[in-house]
């Protein structure tokens, strides 16, 4: 698939994918993407050019890059050069990484932060050539294995976010909750239950909740649940009942009206705009005849 076709809906392009980037001498590599870059210079040597800097690629470095940060590779004018990259969308993670870790990455792709560079010899440099070395780049393992390395990257900061702090204020209370909990789980909890967690009134919970993350926690539960919703209708073959169950709403026709309320179509129609390829071919079934496989 070329990169253009990949890019037509990004907050759906393949993420924990492997893919190759060849780029003749002197030409030039735009690696946007809606999360984080992670690309291994597998050949060659090159550039990264990023706010009036430049930055020296060597055969083995590990480029770490935010969608954002809009830095550029550039090939040496003496050779090609061959780069294994990969996305990690944090946004197609739901549930699994808690509200604190998002902030730590949002925080992480800050500054200096959003460009950061491995030499051949670190750790995590060298663990991204032994995964890109041979070519069975899928499958559940690998994709796990990938977001091992990912992790790795951001340990420091992962850290610092799953760190619990002795609290006695309610509105820290609910903080340190939010930061070590998935929003999968929060949403599940009752704002009484989530009272009770921070040892405060259900009137002063909602209050400290939308001072906290900007909007009310039923607003912030649709959000979840919506988001979540999207990610199975676009990368999963479920019917869209049981999306519907999967993402916390109670019936069908009421998450038909709340999908169609949100984004002016149903579900089942949004799904054929935005579905990924894989998910496509699960819903078709085995190919047959002289379809390639």
């Amino acid at each position: 698939m070329s990169e253009h076709a990949q890019r037509k809906h990004p907050y759906y392009e393949p993420h924990l994918a492997i893919r190759e980037v060849s780029l003749p001498a002197g030409k030039e590599w735009l690696p946007a993407a809606s999360g984080w870059v992670m690309a291994l210079v597998a050949k060659g040597s090159g550039y990264c050019l990023h706010s009036q800097q430049r930055t020296e690629l060597q055969t083995g470095a590990l480029l770490v890059l935010a969608g954002h940060a809009r830095a550029v590779v550039r090939a040496s004018q003496l050779g090609e050069m061959h780069v294994r990259a990969f996305n990690v969308v944090p946004a197609r993670l739901t549930g699994l990484m808690t509200w604190g870790e998002e902030d730590a990455l949002r925080q992480g792709a800050a500054g200096a932060g959003a460009v950061r560079t491995f030499a051949a010899a670190s750790t995590v440099a060298m663990r991204m050539r032994e995964l890109s070395a041979g070519d069975g780049w899928s499958g559940l393992m690998f994709r796990l294995k990938l977001l091992e390395l990912f992790a790795e990257v951001f340990a420091m900061e992962f850290k610092e976010a799953a760190s619990l702090q002795d609290v006695s204020d309610a509105r820290e209370r609910l903080r340190t909750l939010l930061k070590n909990t998935p929003p999968g789980e929060v949403v599940e909890m009752s704002v009484e239950s989530l009272a009770r967690r921070t040892g405060c009134t259900s009137r002063h919970l909602s209050r400290i909740f939308r001072e906290l993350t900007g909007m009310s926690f039923r607003d912030k539960c649709a959000e979840v649940r919506m988001a979540r919703a999207r990610e199975l209708l676009a990368t999963s073959n479920s019917k869209v009942v049981e999306v519907a169950l999967e993402s916390g709403y109670k019936s069908l026709s009421l998450f038909n009206l709340v999908f169609t309320r949100r984004f002016g179509t149903s579900p089942g129609r949004w799904r054929e705009k935005h579905a990924s390829s894989d998910a496509v071919a699960l819903r078709a079934g085995p190919r047959t005849g002289w379809q390639s496989g």
